[in-house]
């Protein structure tokens, strides 16, 4: 027998694969086109799992033939050497598949590939915050770039000497939350700024916040819950701002949440950022809302989620980011701000969250 003590429960494994033929065999048969989307996403997501469980029971497969020409007294002494030779490699191929499967088998994030809502506020630090906060947009608009991701801002308010003391924008892609998720929380940043004559270095903040969007089948909006009002634009736009009510705000009765888009020149479309901005808030407090009673589960989360959390420091006189989660410290920071290295933070806290999710599960 094998040493390996994982045991995935068999019928899991087993309606995985049927689920899986089932999805196959209706594409293949032709499936509508309002099917033809969400089996085929499903399929995406469904092929993997299967291809780790093949490779985890042909390991096991392997290891247990192994185990059984050792244990059989009949085996010659030039097959024993052999299969001798081959056991710590066949041990190892199972502990790695087993650990790729586990991983394929933990619980998923239903807001995992959905897009997102990146929302960026100027905190402590007065006009040097905001200019941190418009690094930060560039340092994600960089990074979805780099995904293939597009971004489109929703709302935004200039600081007075550059930057944004808020910049709110749609991040659309697939996956996009998983990556974006661990960015919520408070990212501090150390350096001279410009405007500083004697060289001291100043700390300062910005609060960032990612939210899964949300669709009509996420989240309905009762128009009876709603009151939408319409004024003049403020901000840069010459004439046409001062002249034509454009600005759209938003209130959700039941909870007091009020959202405000005033930077497309039609209504018809501030209206329908507004519409979506508004359904991925009360879509966010809701997840948050049972997240909060599922006590477990935040104990498997990589911080609370608390978005006043300080997780990250941005050093520039020494090139140091900072991770205080993880206690991860890259010397890369012209990387991280350009995007090109923020792989490397969000791929560690991923593996932290996904060995803190097998703990939780394993203990």
């Amino acid at each position: 027998m094998s040493e390996n003590t994982f045991t995935p429960p068999r019928e899991r494994l087993d309606a995985i694969r049927a689920r899986r033929d089932i999805v196959s065999a209706t594409l293949a048969a032709g499936a509508g086109a309002d099917d033809f989307v969400a089996l085929s996403r499903e399929l995406s997501e469904l092929d993997p799992v299967v291809a780790a469980i093949d490779a985890f029971e042909g390991a096991q497969k392997n290891l247990d033939e192994i185990t059984a020409l050792l244990d059989d007294p009949a085996t010659d002494a030039e097959m024993r050497a052999l299969a001798e030779e081959e056991l710590p490699q066949a041990r190892k191929a199972v502990d790695e598949a087993a650990h790729a499967l586990k991983l394929m088998l933990l619980p998923k994030d239903e807001a995992d590939e959905k897009s997102a809502i990146l929302e960026i506020r100027a905190g402590t630090g007065g006009d040097e915050a905001a200019l941190f906060a418009g690094d930060l947009f560039r340092m994600y608009s960089r990074y979805a770039d780099l995904k293939g991701w597009s971004v489109e801002i929703l709302s935004q308010s200039e600081g007075t000497v550059g930057g944004y003391k808020e910049i709110i924008a749609q991040v659309k892609g697939r996956g996009v939350f998983a990556r974006l998720k661990f960015e919520s929380g408070v990212h501090r940043v150390q350096r001279v700024p410009e405007t500083e004559a004697s060289g001291r270095i100043h700390t300062s903040a910005a609060t960032v916040a990612v939210l899964p969007e949300a669709g009509e089948v996420d989240f309905a909006l009762d128009e009876n819950d709603l009151r939408i009002d319409t004024m003049r634009a403020g901000g840069a736009g010459g004439q046409h701002v001062n002249k034509t009510e454009s600005a759209v705000r938003i209130t959700h009765l039941p909870t007091g949440i009020v959202v405000v888009v005033q930077d497309e020149r039609s209504q018809h479309r501030n209206r329908a950022k507004a519409m979506a901005l508004l359904r991925s808030r009360l879509y966010d407090a809701e997840r948050q809302r049972k997240d909060a009673e599922r006590a477990a589960d935040r104990r498997a989360q990589v911080g609370s989620g608390d978005r006043s959390e300080r997780i990250r420091t941005y050093n520039f006189p020494q090139g140091r980011v900072t991770d205080h989660r993880i206690g991860l410290t890259l010397y890369k920071l012209d990387e991280v701000m350009m995007g090109t290295a923020l792989d490397e933070v969000i791929d560690a806290l991923v593996t932290e969250h996904q060995a803190a999710q097998l703990a939780a599960q394993e203990g």
